[in-house]
């Protein structure tokens, strides 16, 4: 690897683990913006999704005895039936529309969080609308990497507390990113290339962790609602603007 791909590597990996110890999600989010600027978007892809387990595993001790396990159950099955269809996607189209929706996504839905004054707490749907947006976060998963979009605006509508969307958002992201991690390695997109992004990578994402889990442990439910939102509007504009380049 180039020097300036170090680099950009690193800086990718930096905030993505930093946003993910913060938030419990977020690493393909915040790092694919940066990552496309030096490797191609397969690769940036399955970095993403190595990069976000190892997040995960360093901060999953804080939520472990709080995660509701039904209400988590109900993402994660149908979260796993998506990700083989958004791994055979990646395989045949350009993801490029994709994310440029999902970048203008991320734009308009924060600002309308950002701008509201009343959290809103919705229960439309119930279990049923939930495993709808799981099964699409599965999709998201398999494809780009981000597979906490979906839910963690749904857990916003929801109106949950801190800990019941981060349990509901990190468990869901491990269990579904576990398993395009495997769907990525049977398809052969788990390069040399990958292989060395990941040693280059993971010293940063690790030390991102850390840092973003300490911030989290300091927020309460209406800040750690902002910063995510603020993050995830940072996000939507990177993501539009490295796709549209």
């Amino acid at each position: 690897m180039e020097v300036e791909q170090v680099v950009l590597v690193v800086a990718g990996a930096l905030a993505g683990g930093t946003v993910n110890g913060l938030t419990g999600f977020g690493t393909g989010i915040t790092a694919m913006g940066i990552w496309l600027y030096a490797i191609p978007p397969t690769a940036a892809a399955s970095l993403a999704i190595i990069c976000s387990i190892v997040s995960q595993l360093q901060t999953f001790h804080m939520i472990w005895r709080k995660i509701e396990w039904q209400r988590v159950l109900f993402f994660v099955v149908p979260g796993i039936l998506g990700v083989p269809i958004g791994t055979i996607l990646l395989l045949h189209i350009d993801p490029k529309f994709f994310k440029l929706g999902i970048g203008f996504f991320l734009v308009i839905y924060p600002a309308y969080v950002l701008a509201r004054r009343r959290q809103i707490a919705s229960d439309w749907g119930g279990r049923s609308a939930d495993g709808i947006v799981g099964f699409g976060g599965g999709i998201l998963g398999g494809l780009t990497g981000m597979s906490g979009v979906f839910p963690v605006v749904w857990t916003d509508i929801r109106g949950w507390s801190k800990e019941q969307r981060r349990g509901v958002l990190q468990t869901f992201n491990m269990a579904i990113l576990s398993l395009a991690l495997v769907a990525h390695a049977a398809s052969g997109l788990l390069t040399r290339q990958v292989a060395v992004e990941t040693v280059v990578a993971l010293p940063a994402t690790i030390g991102g962790a850390w840092t973003g889990a300490y911030i989290y442990r300091r927020l309460a439910d209406r800040g750690y609602q902002r910063a995510v939102m603020a993050l995830l509007l940072v996000s939507g504009v990177a993501l539009i603007w490295t796709t549209w380049r």
